[in-house]
């Protein structure tokens, strides 16, 4: 909605643009910040201001309003900066695929843009030249929800690439919504790591007070420049504080809320480290950086599909395709009238997965009779994987394996960490 014609005189007459500092006045009340761009979601009388402390608040202007311009807008020269390099420090390379965390302020206005160049992603976070070198480039810029299977063979491949070239660690700046999903399936595609691959996001965007982008990305530019992992790893907060970060493997991470920093966990493990005060520190077991060359094996299956089992759920509502992660109620279970049919679709070809929607805890489809069923009708066990990374390893085994005996072997067979030998008691979250 566009702002009313009398709202845009006031602005007019007080010569007042876009990233200008205005003071707005209305009756005893007055604000002062920098004039943002109108949001086509603004009602028609609402000016919004930045204020000083980093929060946006929309204004209702009325006829007794008046504006007055503080100060214009300096120009904004960030992309006319060169990347520093020091060979003193080591060199990570950071991929950009778009995201909360891949965005910059745009300090002419106050609004956050995406980084849609290398330089304006390296500068996003001008402190981590600091700790290392950096080389960036930004393949695609993208909601992470609009994310497929060729976004994660390119950034394999980029991955290889840069590592092979040299550089001691590659940082992937993520969209937090499917960024358990891109981990788990580079965890599958890439062998012999020589250096770390972290992937990273934020929960709040850089112009807000409580961000968290600034001490993710630099704790995952620490882990990358620093660290001796030689996996794929997910770097985010540890705490709703800004306290520490925490290290978690591709294969085991997951969104577990919508909004709160530390929103990402590890499921029926521990993390694998922490980052506090600038010092990693490993907890668990991990695969250390080998030397050598990188390899991909970035070939999917796109024929497979995730399918959340319900009450009521009807052979309609499971859909006909190569490889099929079920969702299955506790240890692994549907309903008793679902396992013909599923034992003919598996007859017929197709591949099924049983995970457990409790996410934690593993799936033993051997202790009641319906879980016996299904192992008899040709499920296979999913055991402690996530249901997303069963349906990224799915999609890898499928384009890997000929023979139904060699994908159920790799399917039970623990190839980047996401099978667990036995679940911690303590590796669960309330």
């Amino acid at each position: 909605m566009k702002r009313r014609k009398d709202v845009e005189d006031l602005l007019a007459a007080a010569n007042a643009e876009t990233g200008d500092t205005i003071r707005i006045i209305r009756g005893k009340e007055q604000y002062e910040g920098v004039l943002m761009p109108h949001h086509e979601f603004s009602d028609e009388d609402i000016i919004t201001v930045k204020l000083a402390n980093g929060y946006n608040l929309g204004i209702a202007v009325d006829r007794n309003t008046r504006i007055l311009l503080v100060q214009k807008h300096q120009t904004n020269e960030q992309q006319a900066k060169r990347i520093p390099f020091d060979p003193k420090r080591p060199t990570i390379s950071v991929i950009g695929t778009g995201g909360t965390i891949a965005c910059y302020v745009d300090y002419r206005t106050g609004a956050v843009h995406p980084a849609t160049s290398a330089e304006q992603l390296a500068f996003s976070v001008p402190e981590i030249f600091d700790l290392c070198n950096v080389k960036a480039q930004v393949p695609f810029q993208m909601l992470s929800e609009n994310m497929e299977v060729h976004h994660w063979q390119t950034l394999a491949e980029l991955v290889a690439k840069e590592l092979n070239s040299g550089v001691h660690g590659v940082v992937i700046p993520h969209g937090t919504d499917t960024l358990g999903y891109t981990a788990a399936a580079l965890s599958f595609m890439l062998k012999d790591l020589t250096g770390p691959v972290v992937l990273v996001g934020a929960q709040r965007s850089s112009d807000r007070p409580s961000s968290d982008a600034t001490q993710n990305l630099m704790a995952a530019a620490r882990v990358a420049a620093t660290s001796d992992i030689g996996e794929v790893v997910t770097v985010m907060h540890g705490e709703i504080s800004d306290s520490y970060s925490l290290i978690h493997r591709g294969t085991k991470v997951r969104k577990m809320h919508t909004s709160r920093r530390d929103a990402f966990k590890t499921v029926n493990e521990q993390p694998l480290g922490t980052v506090d005060n600038n010092i990693i520190t490993m907890k668990e077991p991990y695969r250390k950086a080998t030397p050598g060359t990188v390899l991909v094996e970035s070939s999917m299956e796109e024929d497979v599909a995730i399918v959340y089992f319900h009450s009521g759920m009807k052979l309609e509502d499971i859909p006909k395709k190569k490889g099929l992660v079920l969702m299955g109620s506790g240890l692994g279970h549907v309903n008793t009238d679902l396992i013909p049919p599923i034992e003919k679709m598996i007859n017929n070809g197709t591949i099924v997965v049983m995970t457990s929607q409790c996410l934690f805890g593993r799936v033993n489809m051997r202790v009641y009779s319906t879980g016996r069923d299904l192992i008899k009708a040709g499920v296979i066990s999913g055991e402690d994987m996530l249901p997303e990374t069963a349906y990224g390893k799915l999609k890898w085994v499928l384009a890997h394996a000929k023979t139904r005996e060699e994908r159920e072997r790799l399917m039970t067979t623990n190839i980047a960490g996401e099978i667990s030998e036995r679940i911690q008691t303590d590796a669960y979250l309330p």
